[in-house]
């Protein structure tokens, strides 16, 4: 469960947010990763497609997350998208969120939230899954806003070009220019989120929490003090979950391609070992 201890000692000042990170945040998995099968289904990926892509993944994953590695799998999704249909995606994505994100919503993050928003405080979504599925998740949550990435459209197709990468320092940056905006004080703002790749987010506030964390960011919350929060109760919201808008997201759903490629890959080797 939450603790509710360092939200709601007392009713906060205006000018308080809490920032918080989406996939394995809030939700028990990857957004982008529950989109896979519907991917290959309706051919956005082909084999040879998802087997170069889990390659990259597989590197990212077990190597780290530093700024090459996170450079060369951002181009490998980028390039993958090059092209899609925008119209195709959006389908897919109609057709599918309900189904494969509903159930994924950690129950402790849920309450949390409320907590927050109990407490007088704003509650953002910074993710670097494309915007088109990160704003309904957030919607439904009741969260102040929300930011994820961005792919460039050119006649109704995906460029293979960023417009902006909300991911590592970005969602810093994304934080600051929040709080200039809308008056916040950052010394006063709390951010959640399991991956080190987010450090400079939790830096720039005076709240950091972690999520369930990856080895790196475990260790620097135990030198630093942070606290550590353990979520480990999805439950179903599948009747809150309003449907996305009309132009669907392409690096979330790269990285769905890419996690459908891992999926693929580790198939692969298991029935050459049978």
């Amino acid at each position: 469960m939450a603790d509710r201890s360092d939200v709601t000692q007392a009713r906060a000042p205006s000018g308080v947010a809490a920032f918080f990170d989406l996939d394995k945040t809030i939700i028990a998995s990857s957004s982008a990763l529950a989109f896979s099968k519907p991917f290959l289904r309706q051919g956005l990926i082909n084999r040879r497609a998802a087997l170069k892509s889990a390659y990259a993944q597989l590197v990212f994953a077990l190597s780290g997350a530093d700024a090459d590695r996170t450079e060369r799998l951002r181009a490998e999704i980028s390039s993958l998208c090059a092209g899609w249909d925008v119209e195709q995606v959006r389908s897919v994505v109609n057709e599918t969120l309900h189904d494969v994100v509903a159930p994924l919503v950690y129950a402790e993050a849920a309450e949390l939230i409320e907590q927050h928003k109990a407490s007088g405080h704003d509650v953002i979504v910074l993710s670097a899954t494309g915007e088109e599925v990160v704003t309904p998740i957030a919607e439904m949550l009741g969260t102040t806003h929300s930011m994820g990435s961005r792919m460039r459209i050119v006649e109704g197709r995906y460029s293979g070009d960023l417009d902006f990468y909300c991911y590592g320092e970005h969602k810093a940056i994304a934080a600051r220019q929040l709080a200039s905006e809308r008056g916040y004080d950052l010394a006063s703002c709390h951010a959640y989120s399991d991956s080190s790749t987010d450090l400079p987010l939790l830096e720039v506030v005076g709240n950091p929490h972690v999520v369930n964390p990856d080895r790196t960011l475990r260790k620097l919350a135990a030198e630093r003090g942070w606290p550590v929060h353990s979520f480990s109760n999805p439950v179903s919201l599948r009747a809150r979950l309003p449907s996305p808008s009309a132009t669907a997201v392409a690096v979330g759903l790269g990285m769905g391609a890419v996690a459908a490629g891992a999926t693929l890959y580790g198939l692969s080797r298991r029935k050459r070992r049978d």
